[in-house]
């Protein structure tokens, strides 16, 4: 959920005549106990699933409305994950009122604060003191959040799950956006290269993973406890412990360079080690697997912004692509038995290889 400003408020428009009745008699029988004005509703974001937020006010304070249409979105996942994080003491949007049925959930506001909005102005001020405060209490919170959340009750992020993500990249990437078919010993290479991050993936201990952990994802919430607020953990699962510290390193709308990242992702291990949690005692050796994890989401997404293009009609996703193909290649040049990845995506990117011997 990315909160956008109440400065031009807009018209709330239903693509479908029936859902904005049940929609209206819903959020009316809600007013009187809330307070709500349903006048005052209007569009606070969307994203890039079906989902998307509208606020609406009350005499003291606002809340936001999920709309996620029942024959695209599931909203009982959200439901269940808002639970386990109130339980865990974390900020996050709490579940004030829900018609699962219809996919329409009552929740708390975080406010406008975007963390990726704020981050940025930091970055583009070369205000490394917020830069550093903020990347800071964003890695601490994703401690906690490994600490307190309870993830048995979490599906996992198994051998199949792994794998059906990685074939959005071939399916929807290499094919649909490139029109590029492989031949059969590129088809191989693809499938060891799955082999090698799968079983990397599967080795990592296992807690809670936000699964979309980022700066998009995360608000300012400064002079309440818990921390950045958490958006968008529908997906949560129960997986590698490095998966949600590689998405908050190398994220879709912000780079850093490697020497800013290792302070990162040290700063992160050393947390996590005061802490109890299973992370190795060498940091070299989680910084590896990091990297193998980093990889296997960069392969996914880039398969989801190409599926959000010719699938969905939102092409401005794959404005990013080139810096999703960036990440991955500098990791798959760097370890042993990555190499034929490399060579496999470097026409993808427009690059020319030219092996030299001496």
């Amino acid at each position: 959920m990315n909160t956008l400003s109440d400065k031009r408020p807009l018209a709330v428009t239903w693509p479908d005549e029936r859902r904005r009745v049940t929609f209206d008699a819903w959020l009316g029988a809600l007013a009187p106990a809330h307070g709500l004005r349903p006048e005052t509703l209007r569009p606070a974001s969307s994203d890039a699933s079906f989902r998307r937020y509208l606020r609406v006010d009350s005499e003291r304070t606002s809340y936001i409305v999920m709309d996620a249409p029942p024959e695209h979105e599931d909203v009982r996942p959200f439901v269940h994950v808002a639970g386990l994080i109130d339980a865990a003491d974390l900020r996050a949007p709490r579940v004030l009122a829900q018609d699962a049925t219809n996919g329409f959930l009552l929740l708390t506001d975080l406010g406008s604060r975007l963390y990726l909005a704020e981050l940025q102005a930091a970055v583009a001020a070369a205000d490394t003191s917020s830069v550093d405060r903020l990347m800071r209490a964003a890695l601490s919170t994703l401690v906690d959040w490994q600490q307190r959340i309870d993830a048995r009750s979490l599906p996992p992020y198994d051998d199949t799950l792994l794998r059906r993500e990685l074939a959005l990249f071939p399916d929807w990437c290499v094919q649909r956006e490139f029109d590029v078919r492989w031949n059969s010993e590129q088809q191989a290479t693809w499938a060891s290269t799955c082999d090698l991050l799968v079983a990397s993936a599967l080795a990592q201990p296992v807690v809670a993973v936000h699964r979309d952990y980022m700066p998009r994802n995360l608000m300012v919430c400064e002079g309440a406890p818990g921390g950045p607020g958490i958006l968008d953990f529908q997906d949560a699962v129960r997986g590698p412990i490095s998966y949600d510290v590689a998405s908050m390193l190398r994220d879709a709308f912000i780079s850093w360079d490697e020497e800013q990242e290792l302070d990162f992702a040290i700063r992160y291990w050393q947390q996590a080690r005061k802490v109890g949690l299973p992370v190795p005692a060498d940091f070299g050796e989680f910084w590896k697997p990091l990297e193998w994890m980093g990889l296997q989401r960069h392969l996914k997404v880039l398969g989801i912004f190409c599926r959000l293009k010719h699938r969905d009609g939102k092409p401005a996703y794959s404005a990013d692509l080139p810096r999703f193909f960036a990440y991955a290649h500098k990791v798959a040049t760097r370890y042993e038995g990555l190499g034929p990845l490399a060579r496999l995506i470097e026409p993808l990117m427009g690059a020319t290889r030219v092996d030299a011997f001496y």
